[in-house]
């Protein structure tokens, strides 16, 4: 027994680079703290399964489906917008800019600050450089080019949200970053110092070069290597500056919780929201384009204000929908809704509410096939269902994935 103790940190220092460091010490007491936390787990809002539901037959038959295996991705290369340097250095007249760099990763200049959300820069969400999700369209622009950050903001610990590559080109940099509760013990593997990270529980907040950051619940789940034990928080996020306020959803699935992170900090002049990589495989972590739209809409009181840019689409294979269903859907249920929606391309700036706000559906004469996905169909039952769940008991774990988005 004695003799197997000192193989732990050997074992420790075997763990793959990528899979990042278990939470200890003082992080973890406070993560043990936490009223998050219970039986031994970061626990949800409201109830959500994490594994796949269903039929693993059925599932593999969709997914092997030649047909729609093409559709899942785009059948033409995506053009990205030429962001420079030159352009992002110019302020944005009303104070308020938003540049959409694919996937998750948004660049955000508010009340004179910037803020960099999920980057992710690397070619494959994955822990390995030779396989996993690559990228359907290249980076807009080169993260060397992005200029100062003053704070760089992580939803949660996924690959495609938390990218080791592109975390350690920032390590080098003077910027803060603002992440999860537990999710700091990955970046000091990585060379990210103890000064420089906010680590925050649910409804915590911070102040970086003026802004006020507020981590606010979600409902979703946690890991990056092989045993997923629920030690990181998954988070949304509000910013608010002298004269605007954001919110980033990060991933999470339908909850009524929006409604009471809007009566807190709302209403935004901008939400950025998750509409991708859904599936009734997996209806409790992630939003189809129409719950995304009502979460929008909760956040502002129920009322179609400011602009909700929608994310977490376009960039990675990481669902069984058409590639083009999500900004599809996304514009039928704004038009149903009379919201106002950004649709830029990679890497386009714009700044919310403008006239000249891009709008149209880029991606259509990219569709594999040549004719655009329909709308998704709305889950009618996902928000009672979602209002109706309970919190896990104690004693009952909710089962996370191995690797997940």
């Amino acid at each position: 027994m004695t003799g197997s103790r000192p193989l732990r940190p050997r074992l420790r220092a075997l763990r793959p680079e990528a899979f990042g460091a278990d939470p200890s010490g003082a992080r973890m007491e406070r993560i043990r703290r936490s009223p998050n936390f219970a039986d031994g787990v970061f626990q949800n809002p409201v109830g959500a399964r994490t594994r796949p539901a269903g039929s693993l037959v059925e599932f593999a038959k969709i997914y092997f489906h030649k047909e729609q295996r093409v559709r899942r991705g785009p059948g033409a290369p995506i053009p990205v917008y030429p962001t420079t340097l030159a352009e992002l250095a110019k302020p944005p007249v009303s104070g308020l800019r938003l540049t959409w760099m694919g996937h998750s990763s948004v660049l955000a200049e508010i009340d004179g600050r910037r803020v960099l959300f999920d980057p992710v820069w690397g070619e494959r969400c994955s822990p390995f450089p030779f396989a996993g999700p690559k990228r359907l369209h290249p980076v807009p622009v080169p993260l060397a080019s992005l200029g100062d950050v003053d704070v760089v903001v992580i939803s949660h610990d996924h690959y495609d949200h938390l990218d080791l590559p592109t975390i350690k080109a920032l390590a080098g940099t003077d910027t803060v970053f603002a992440v999860p509760l537990g999710v700091g013990a990955h970046l000091e593997r990585w060379g990210v110092s103890p000064d420089r990270l906010r680590e925050l529980d649910w409804n915590e907040s911070t102040k970086v070069a003026g802004l006020s950051l507020t981590a606010t619940p979600a409902r979703h789940f946690c890991g990056r290597g092989l045993r997923n034990q629920q030690f990181t928080l998954w988070a949304s996020w509000v910013v608010t500056g002298d004269e605007h306020r954001i919110f980033h959803s990060g991933d999470t699935g339908y909850f009524p919780g929006f409604e009471e992170i809007g009566s807190a900090h709302g209403p935004f002049d901008a939400t950025m929201i998750q509409i991708g990589a859904y599936s009734e495989y997996w209806p409790d972590i992630h939003m189809t384009p129409q719950e995304g739209m009502r979460a929008h809409l909760d956040l502002q009181g129920g009322i179609p204000h400011g602009t909700m840019l929608p994310i977490h689409w376009g960039t990675f294979n990481l669902a069984l929908h058409p590639w083009d269903e999500p900004g599809e859907g996304t514009m039928a249920a704004a038009e149903a809704e009379g919201a106002a929606v950004a649709l830029p391309l990679p890497g386009q700036p714009f700044e919310p509410g403008a006239a000249d706000a891009p709008a149209e559906p880029w991606w259509r004469p990219f569709v594999a096939g040549g004719s655009p996905a329909p709308a998704a169909a709305p889950r009618p039952d996902a928000a009672p269902r979602a209002a109706e769940a309970e919190r896990p008991q104690a004693g009952v774990r909710e089962e996370p994935e191995a690797v997940g988005s």
